[in-house]
């Protein structure tokens, strides 16, 4: 990933001193080694301060949105989760295409600190990744790891290494973990609990929340310029709940709206304090979106229309079984 870093810098160097490009998005060293942080660059100097390595997880689509609507061309690395963001984004009306240069940026998964603290290596002094292992370095001598015990879920549920959307790539593809499961396993388990058995998982489970919004500020779908959680006089504006209503009615809300936009790529799971099973409720709508009107991407492009915003002679009735899939059948 060295290598892959200098040409980040290299290339992040090279367009800001063309012209066009008034502004880079990428990653920078956060507080800690594990911790690297979305940024902008503006000058070519600044450039060398640009961080890429398996500790970079963030989604930087969401903050082409100020730099768009502001006018100002902006080079974005994108990894090819990323991607996906970045069409709906467009999709949605939220980014001009044309203030956005895209770079397709190789990734192999991104290493989350968090297991590997969980695995019991509470102090990270070091940690390496060479191929498919991680030498973790701790005040107590080092151990080798085996990397894909300790990526992101969303990497493990990688949908592959092609750019959705790309202006030129930074360097060769890498190959990516095989993700052969199914991605719907635990909406399954779920829906196979009794009504009872789910309120209380989802009561438990949304009690967590602290209203801090970070699900929402990173969200590429979560995308309205005004929100509806924003507005004092709505019930639900405020920032921390307040009962068991709220706390249900702000994910309730939020999970609709991204409903057929959500593209899947974790942001909002990762990004909780609290550890909130967010994904959840978006893959139970992908599920049933899939089960009603056949397999969907959101992001996969920036012009094919979320099913529940088109409508055909043959779209399911309201009432139709999600496993049966078309009513009409």
């Amino acid at each position: 990933m060295q290598k892959i870093n200098e040409l980040m810098q290299a290339k992040a160097q090279e367009l800001l001193a063309k012209g066009e490009i008034k502004k880079v998005l990428a990653w920078k060293a956060g507080e800690f080694f594990y911790d690297n942080a979305p940024a902008a660059f503006e000058s070519e100097a600044s450039c060398s301060e640009i961080i890429y390595n398996e500790f970079c997880p963030a989604n930087l689509s969401k903050y082409l949105m100020a730099s768009s609507k502001a006018g100002v061309k902006t080079a974005v690395f994108l990894k090819p989760c990323d991607t996906y963001g970045v069409n709906q984004l467009i999709k949605d009306n939220r980014v001009n295409r044309e203030m956005v240069y895209a770079v397709g940026t190789p990734c192999s998964g991104m290493v989350d600190a968090k297991k590997i603290k969980a695995a019991g290596y509470k102090t990270l002094l070091k940690v390496e990744v060479n191929g498919d292992k991680i030498i973790v370095t701790t005040p107590k001598g080092q151990v080798e790891l085996a990397k894909k015990d300790f990526l992101y879920n969303k990497c493990l549920m990688c949908k592959g290494n092609d750019y959705m959307i790309c202006d030129e790539e930074l360097a060769e593809k890498l190959p990516v973990p095989e993700f052969t499961g199914d991605r719907f396993a635990e909406v399954k388990a779920i829906e196979a609990m009794s009504s009872a058995e789910k309120f209380a998982f989802w009561q438990e489970e949304l009690s967590k929340c602290i209203r801090c919004n970070a699900c929402r500020d990173i969200c590429p779908a979560c995308n309205c310029e005004q929100c509806i959680f924003d507005n004092p006089e709505a019930p639900v504006a405020g920032k921390a709940y307040a009962d068991s209503v709220e706390e249900q009615m702000f994910h309730i809300i939020r999970a609709f709206h991204v409903a057929g936009r959500c593209v899947g790529c974790g942001e909002c799971a990762r990004v909780c304090p609290q550890g909130v099973k967010l994904g959840l409720l978006n893959m139970k709508f992908m599920k049933d979106i899939n089960s009603f009107f056949g397999k969907f991407q959101a992001g996969a492009d920036a012009e094919t229309r979320a099913p529940q915003v088109t409508f055909k002679e043959e779209d399911p009735e309201p009432n139709a079984a999600v496993e049966g899939g078309n009513s009409n059948a």
